[in-house]
């Protein structure tokens, strides 16, 4: 028996975003829009996701000891993750420091701070933790070593699900324990490196699939998902939403995945509620805040599968399988 549906092993930032009329050049100062700060990081996004959805999550990260670390333990436990597993100390908290001009074109500055202080002795420390996680969650914006070290420390049985973000070439080790790999077209492309042959996500789903990952989901945003694993590639549909705001949706469409599959899901019937919530999350402002509940998720606006691809949504905050009327990223 599990005590957890999904464990998550990730980033946490703080966003620090600031609203202006045009980015500033060398040298140059603008003024801007009040202050906003919210949790966010890969890795406390699809905490949060999964536990809105009803799973029983936890989270293991790392956060400073200061006012951020504490807004983001604030956040997780108030959707309800367990946060056992976040340390605290050795390094101030993430933080992303973001500009946002009207057009919604934004400029991002990482500071990784405690994130890139989740070592691998950190992983091995929480063997407890992988023991009992039923599916195991990763990103990129924790050290690559860490990642590794996540791979071998899967319990018997588990399923690991990784979003290689931001992409990088991953080792053999890492890709042979991804079921599945998420990836969106410009992770995808990364990852191929040289082997980028084809113009078809259908291509490149296949040749992934080839380095190793036992089962592979490219998302597309408007135009949905494919799933390909041993079985054959599948096109999921997207789902027709009035887009507001689509940030952290990705993370949110990760989360669900990883949790429908934990719960016996096939990879496509998984994918395919994972595109109904990132669609829900799109139609709110912000990104943990904009997740949804598994009740949300089944409401009229969010179980009509299409698809508008004059909308853009293929970034890695986008939400695979959520199409908009007049929205846009």
């Amino acid at each position: 028996m599990y005590d957890y549906d999904l464990l998550v092993v990730g980033s946490a930032n703080a966003d620090l975003v600031i609203g202006v009329e045009r980015r500033p050049g060398a040298g140059e100062t603008v003024l801007g829009s009040d202050l906003a700060v919210h949790p966010g990081g890969k890795g406390a996004n699809q905490a949060v996701a999964a536990a809105r959805l009803g799973a029983r999550t936890a989270l293991l990260a790392r956060v400073g000891d200061d006012a951020y670390g504490r807004l983001l333990l604030d956040s997780q436990r108030a959707a309800g993750v367990d946060t056992v597993g976040v340390l605290v100390g050795g390094a101030p908290t993430g933080v992303a420091l973001i500009t946002v001009d009207p057009s919604g074109d934004n400029s991002i500055v990482v500071s990784p701070g405690a994130n890139g202080r989740l070592m691998p002795q950190d992983v091995r420390a929480a063997a407890s933790l992988f023991q009992a996680s039923r599916v195991v969650s990763a990103q990129l914006e924790i050290p690559l070593e860490t990642v590794v070290e996540v791979v071998r420390s899967l319990a018997d049985g588990s399923r690991f699900v990784l979003n290689p973000s931001p992409p990088r070439p991953l080792p053999a080790e890492v890709l042979a324990a991804c079921d599945p790999l998420i990836v969106n077209e410009h992770e995808a492309k990364v990852i191929l490196g040289d082997s980028a042959v084809g113009e078809t996500p259908e291509d490149w789903a296949r040749i992934l699939l080839a380095k190793g990952p036992r089962s592979v989901v490219v998302t597309l945003g408007a135009e949905g998902a494919l799933v390909a694993s041993a079985a054959g590639v599948t096109r999921v549909l997207s789902v027709k939403v009035d887009a507001v705001d689509t940030t952290g949706a990705g993370d949110a469409f990760t989360a669900a995945l990883a949790f429908k599959l934990g719960t016996g899901s096939s990879l496509a019937d998984a994918a395919a509620y994972a595109a109904r919530v990132g669609a829900a999350a799109v139609t709110k402002e912000g990104a943990q805040e904009s997740f949804p509940t598994a009740a949300e998720v089944e409401a009229p606006c969010c179980a009509d599968p299409g698809g508008d691809p004059r909308t853009p949504g293929r970034g890695s905050d986008s939400a695979s399988g959520a199409s908009s009327q007049g929205g846009s990223q």
